[in-house]
């Protein structure tokens, strides 16, 4: 704590803080400022009683359902999510993956852990893997940096190597939804090694950004498999179809 108290305000000098959506001044390298926070949408109520996915006030009943999870009930046990992904989140979520600015993860994690009051020390932490080849690439993994920060929030249990993508996959930005799925085939699993602490356990699986749900999917499905009791999604934002 006191080397931080020394060096913050040295890189405030060198670097001074700055809004990572809108560019304008702030007090600290952790955060945005207030007019980009207004701008950020949270989910709410009235929400699909299994995806948290938002409805219509006429859809709205007590343990009502969404049209996806009604047509095919997921295999996760609900998705906790910080913001909706709109342009503000969108930048917030560049700047940590691609800005390198790994300070914003703790700020990502406050604002889901709000979300996950039953989670626990009983709980384990698995963020989302990357491929070995795209780690040495960028350096980290933002989703296992926000599930450091999360774990430390809740007092759960981080497991960083809980899962491991064993083939390097395509970026699924511009692929359908099948072709998500196919690409995902056999790609991501729970190490042997991990299995004895993943069976009966109850995970929280963290990523930054919730697209079509593909890859948290494949996880949930490697995470069950291995014999996790629940499995709970926690990202950042949320795109919303």
């Amino acid at each position: 704590m006191r080397a931080r108290q020394v060096l913050d305000p040295v890189i405030d000098l060198v670097f001074p803080p700055r809004c990572p959506v809108c560019g304008d001044a702030i007090a600290a390298q952790t955060g945005i400022c207030a007019a980009c926070w207004m701008d950020m949408v949270m989910p709410g109520e009235p929400a699909c009683a299994s995806c948290s996915r938002p409805l219509s006030e006429v859809a709205f009943g007590q343990g009502m359902q969404c049209g996806s999870c009604l047509a095919k009930p997921p295999r996760h046990d609900g998705i906790a999510a910080a913001t909706l992904y709109t342009e503000p989140s969108r930048k917030l979520v560049l700047s940590l993956k691609h800005g390198r600015r790994i300070a914003l993860a703790p700020v990502m994690a406050r604002l889901i852990a709000a979300g996950l009051d039953r989670v626990g020390p009983d709980w384990i932490v698995v963020p989302v893997p990357l491929h070995r080849w795209r780690l040495w690439q960028r350096g980290f993994n933002q989703a296992a940096e926000i599930g450091r920060a999360l774990a430390r929030l809740r007092g759960a249990q981080l497991m960083v190597a809980g899962l491991e993508r064993r083939k390097a996959t395509p970026s699924l930005g511009g692929l359908g939804k099948k072709a998500r799925k196919r690409a995902l085939v056999g790609a991501i699993s729970v190490p042997d090694r991990m299995k004895p602490r993943i069976k009966g356990a109850r995970v929280v699986l963290v990523d930054d950004v919730l697209t079509s749900g593909a890859t948290s999917n494949a996880c949930v499905s490697a995470l069950k498999r291995a014999g996790a009791s629940e499995v709970v999604i926690a990202c950042f934002a949320r795109v919303i179809d």
